[in-house]
This record gives structure tokens, C-alpha cells and sequence, in this order.
């Protein structure tokens, strides 16, 4: 349904100025104007006289060109306008030489040139482009110093570049001073970029109070402010949220949506796989509003079916993108090799990263990233190393994640040794093992039964992170049972508590496992009751591992309640369970009249199979 939708707009290219169709969802129309995109309000432009001719400052094609116009300048006398050497330092922001357009501008202050706010605020958003926020306070304290009064674009910028580093709190600290002492009135750039930095840390429910203080205040609303919030709701999977806050926006406020608007809702609906939500929103987006869906739009929607193995459409997206004439780009490609690498079809991913050049495309850490995977995946681990040595002959940096897919890859096929050398080789070149790394290595040890190595590397790191993680407690736990060494697997659950770390689900679920694995069924049975009361319900794995233990020992008295109650929580049995209950059935240990409950327990897809 998604594709035909995508087909359909295809006729409708063009036509972009036609009357808008009569929205479904209300007696509001939306403006056919609505594929303005406002997003350039987040930051300062670097641009910008409208459509009046350029000057010559304003034209630097190159940083040489830019400075010989500089030494230029210096020599006249006078010097040129402070709107000359503005316009010179645009143009040199622009091609993003952030660092050079700073020395640009020490230079100018060195002879004296003149020197306004529009310039300072281009120096000082080069500093927070460069993650040198820090340095962008002091060319604000010179404001002062030179009786240059500073004004909200300067504020915006250093608000921005407190984001860009995640010093949100002294973000706030800064928003609540303009307001409290008057410095400036916040407009609605001020208000988006804190938006921005409360989300960018899940803080949904402040940037939406932030929202309320803006309409409060004065501040017009627009399409970016609700946009970023949106986006937010829906990476967070709070779709409902993020469609209430879009009715709100569009038909309590009057704001029109954008592309970007719709491109969020879509990948939010696409993460929890509401296709035919998704296929509605396409349908509403495309020929109610008119609005085209962009590069990125049909990039997500690559993405998605690719990791959701449905292959055949994410082609089929890409050639309705060529068709409309947008041009699949190396993010599109990168999802499109990643899906082929999920289901296993290393030769077409192969092809298609060999074609990539053909294209004019240039393969980046990401595509590497998805074929390492893929090879790792099928075993084919002397392809993989060849692939991950590429990466650097080709000018390219292996990542925290290359790294870890051949971490993970080596360990699977038993090379342990190597593992271990090229762990030791990363840390040699700087990259700093991550949580996901330690994990990696903790499992391949454990599946390896290098026990001692484990305990080692464990004790090893102490009180970090890794030791209050309960995803590394789990790989212990599950490690150490699977290596008989119970003892030890029981002696790590029981640390949780002392750790202040609650068990989760799976947790409890090795731990069961390993216990009816030596035979322990009643404590197996004791810590699986014990389940409910700490706000843990067991779900349809451990039932099935549950009863796995009692059928192995041959103890078949709670088995019927356990199968009830997987019924009474609409559970399913998996394979193994479902062969061993028919095993048991057929050699007369269990009751045949159990076979209607156990029909109900075997999931329609396994009853298609084995049809």
C-alpha cells in the first residue's frame, strides 16, 4: 500500500500550486505553501542580502582567494567598511573555514579595523561551530570592552553552542538570565535552540512547558519550535503524544506542517512498523497537502523496510525516487547494503558497494560498518578483516563500532587470541572501548569457557560503569551458568541488591535457566514466583525455559498450571517446548487431554510452517 501511494504522487509532480484537497481530519485546509522549510531559523545564517547583486567580499570562491581580498583591504587607507570585511568574513564562514575566518578576524582586530556585532556574532559562531563555546564568552566579553552591545542573534549563538556540547543546564542558566535580567527578549530562535538541547536529552515534557512560556510571552509559534518537539516524541516512540501535539499545531494554532514535520511522523510510525498508519500519512501528506516527500522521507523509508528485512520495497522506493527524479544518496545506499547484510545476501551487498564508485558515491565508515557486519554475521571472517584492513587503506578511520563488529566477529568463530590483539590495538589508537564493547568481549569469553579471563576482566574494571550495567551481569550470570560454574552465577545475582541494581526480565531468566539446567527446579521455581512480587513478570521466554527444566528431569506436576497460566497471559510456546510436550505426549508421560490448551499456546505463524 506504501508503494502504491508513492506511485500514485508521481502523476501529482508539478502540480504543487493546485488547490489542496479537503483535509480528513478536519474542515481546516492547509496552505499549498506549506513545503517552506523554516528549519534555517535553529542557527544563524551565514548568507544573506536577499536577492540584491553580491559584492565582491561576498563572492570568495576559495580560502586563498578570500585571503589576498583580505590583504587587500589591510593596505587601503582608509580601510574599507566594517560591512566590507563583515561580508569577507561571511563568505569565508560559509565555505565552513571556521578556523581561519577567527584568525581573519583577530587580524582585523589587531589593525584596527572596524569591528560591529554582525561581525563578532560570525566569530563568535565560528568559536561554537569548532565545540570552542568557551572562547565564543570571551569575544562576547569584548562586546563590552569595544561598547558593542550585544544583541539576540550573539545570545542565539551561544545558546546554540552550549547545546552543540551538551551543556544544556548552563544553556538554561543563560536563557533564564536574558529573561529575568532583561538583556534581551528571547524571539522564537531562542526559544527553538533551548527546545532543541532539552530534547536532544529526552526532556520532552519541559520543551513542551517551554512551548506554553513562548505562546505566554508573545513569541509567535512557528513550524520549527513544534517540529523539534515532534521529532523528539517520535524517536522516543511517543508517537501518540507527537500526533497530539501535531493536531494541536495544526488545527488549534493555524501553523502549517512541512516536509520535515511529516518525515519525523512517518520514521516514528516506521520504528514501531504502523505501516498502514504510514500508509495513510504518505497518502494525507502527498495529496491533501501536496507536500513531496524528500530525500530524507524516502531514505527512512528505505531504511525502515530494510530492517524489517522486506528488501523487495525498499528497492521498490528507490526506484520510484528515481523516477520523481530525487537521487538515492549514500545514506539510502548504506540501508539498502545493511538490509541485503541482515538477510544474508553478501553477494548483492557486494555488488552493490562495488557500484557505489560508479555512481559517484564514495563509501564512508557506515557502508564499511554494514558489510563488516554482514560477513561477521555469516561467518566469513577472513573477508571481513580483509574489509575492515580497507577501511584504513582507503583514508578511512575504523570506528568504536567497526572495532566491535569484529570484536564480536572473532569471538564467534573461536579466535579468541585475535580478539584480544586487536582490542589491545584500539585502545593503542585511541578509541575508548564503550559499554557495547565490553559486553561484546565479556560474551565471547563466556561462549569461549575462558572463565578466568571473564572474572578477570570484571574485577579488572572495578566500580565503572561496566559494574553497575545489568546487561554485563546478565552475560555473567548466563556465562558462568553455561560454564557450570552455578556457584559463581548465583553469587553475582545475589550482588545485584548489594549493587542497588534491580534484575530485569532476562536477568531473571538466565538465572532460571541455569539453575534447572543443575536440576535446582524448586529454587528455579521459588525465584520465578518470586518474579511477580518484585515488579518483574516473567514473559513467554521464561515460562519456556521454566518448562523446559521440568520436562528434561521428567517433573511433570506443575506443567499444567504453567501452560494455563502462559494461556492466561496470552504467551506462546516455541518450537523446543512445543517437541518435547508432543515427545512426552507420545511416550504416555503427560496427559493427552493437555492437547487442546497446548494447541492454543502454538503461535499461528509455526501452525502456517508446519502446514
Amino acid at each position: 500500500m506504501i508503494i502504491s501511494h508513492l506511485r500514485a504522487f508521481i502523476k501529482f509532480k508539478g502540480d504543487s500550486f493546485l488547490p489542496p484537497l479537503q483535509n480528513p481530519l478536519s474542515s481546516s485546509r492547509f496552505s499549498p505553501h506549506a513545503t517552506l522549510l523554516a528549519s534555517l531559523l535553529h542557527s544563524i545564517s551565514f548568507s544573506n542580502n536577499g536577492d540584491r547583486p553580491q559584492s565582491r567580499y561576498q563572492k570568495v570562491t576559495s580560502l586563498d582567494h578570500a585571503f589576498n581580498l583580505f590583504d587587500e583591504m589591510t593596505q587601503r587607507r582608509p580601510l574599507p567598511s566594517v560591512v566590507k570585511f563583515t561580508q569577507l568574513l561571511n563568505g569565508v564562514a560559509k565555505m565552513k573555514h571556521f578556523s581561519s575566518c577567527l584568525d581573519l578576524f583577530k587580524q582585523m582586530c589587531v589593525i584596527g579595523a572596524p569591528v560591529n556585532e554582525y561581525c563578532i556574532s560570525i566569530a563568535i559562531k565560528c568559536c561554537c561551530q569548532m565545540s570552542r563555546t568557551n572562547d565564543g564568552f570571551t569575544l562576547l566579553a569584548s562586546c563590552f570592552r569595544r561598547a558593542v552591545v550585544p544583541n539576540i542573534v550573539i545570545f542565539n549563538t551561544l545558546l546554540d553552542g552550549l547545546v552543540i556540547e551538551n551543556r544544556i543546564a548552563e544553556a538554561e542558566r543563560l536563557f533564564k538570565k536574558l529573561i529575568k535580567q532583561k538583556i534581551c527578549e528571547p524571539n522564537v530562535v531562542t526559544y527553538s535552540t533551548i527546545i532543541k538541547g532539552l530534547c536532544k536529552f529526552g526532556n520532552n515534557d519541559i520543551a513542551i512547558g517551554l512551548l506554553r512560556l513562548m505562546d505566554e510571552r508573545g513569541c509567535k509559534l512557528n513550524v520549527v519550535a513544534y517540529n523539534i518537539i515532534i521529532d523528539s516524541l517520535c524517536k522516543d516512540k511517543m508517537i501518540e503524544d507527537a500526533f497530539k501535539l501535531f493536531n494541536e499545531m495544526v488545527f488549534a494554532k493555524g501553523i502549517q506542517p512541512d516536509v520535515i514535520t511529516y518525515t519525523s511522523l512517518i520514521h516514528g510510525l516506521c520504528n514501531l512498523c504502523r505501516w498502514n498508519e504510514v500508509s495513510k500519512l504518505l497518502k494525507e501528506m502527498e495529496e491533501d497537502v501536496r507536500i513531496s516527500p524528500s530525500l530524507r522521507t524516502f531514505s527512512i523509508l528505505v531504511d525502515a523496510f530494510c530492517k524489517e528485512g522486506r528488501v523487495d520495497e525498499a528497492e521498490a522506493v528507490i526506484d520510484i525516487m528515481v523516477e520523481r527524479g530525487e537521487v538515492p544518496d549514500i545514506v539510502t545506499h548504506n540501508s539498502l547494503i545493511d538490509g541485503y547484510c541482515l538477510r544474508g545476501e553478501m553477494t548483492k551487498a557486494r555488488l552493490l558497494f562495488d557500484s557505489l564508485t560508479s555512481k559517484g558515491l564514495v563509501p564512508n565508515v557506515v557502508t564499511y560498518n554494514s558489510l563488516l557486519n554482514g560477513y561477521c554475521k555469516s561467518l566469513k571472517i577472513e573477508e571481513a578483516m580483509h574489509l575492515f584492513h580497507e577501511i584504513t587503506r582507503k583514508g578511512l578511520k575504523p570506528d568504536i563500532v567497526s572495532h566491535n563488529t569484529m570484536l564480536q566477529g572473532l569471538f564467534r568463530v573461536g579466535r579468541c587470541g585475535e580478539a584480544r590483539k586487536l582490542f589491545d590495538e584500539m585502545q593503542s589508537q585511541g578509541l575508548t572501548p564503550n559499554e557495547c564493547t565490553y559486553r561484546i568481549i565479556l560474551d565471547g569469553l563466556c561462549n569461549n569457557h575462558q572463565v578466568e579471563d571473564v572474572l578477570s576482566l570484571f574485577h579488572l574494571v572495578g566500580d565503572s560503569k561496566l559494574n553497575s550495567d545489568i546487561q554485563v551481569y546478565t552475560i555473567l550470570i548466563d556465562g558462568m551458568s553455561k560454564c557450570g560454574k552455578l556457584d559463581i552465577a548465583r553469587d553475582l545475582f545475589q550482588d545485584l541488591t548489594l549493587k542497588g541494581l534491580q534484575p530485569d526480565v532476562r536477568t531473571y531468566t538466565v538465572m532460571v535457566s541455569g539453575l534447572c539446567g543443575e536440576g535446582l527446579l524448586k529454587e528455579a521455581k521459588h525465584l520465578f514466583r518470586k518474579m511477580d512480587e518484585s515488579g518483574c513478570p516473567p514473559d513467554g521466554v521464561t515460562y519456556n525455559v521454566l518448562l523446559q527444566g521440568y520436562l528434561k528431569k521428567q517433573n511433570y506436576d506443575d506443567v499444567e498450571m504453567l501452560l494455563q497460566e502462559m494461556d492466561g497471559r496470552r504467551y506462546s510456546l516455541d518450537a523446543s517446548t512445543l517437541s518435547m510436550l508432543i515427545d512426552e505426549i507420545a511416550a504416555g508421560s503427560v496427559d493427552r487431554s493437555m492437547l487442546k490448551l497446548i494447541g492454543k499456546l502454538v503461535p499461528k505463524e509455526m501452525m502456517d510452517t508446519t502446514v
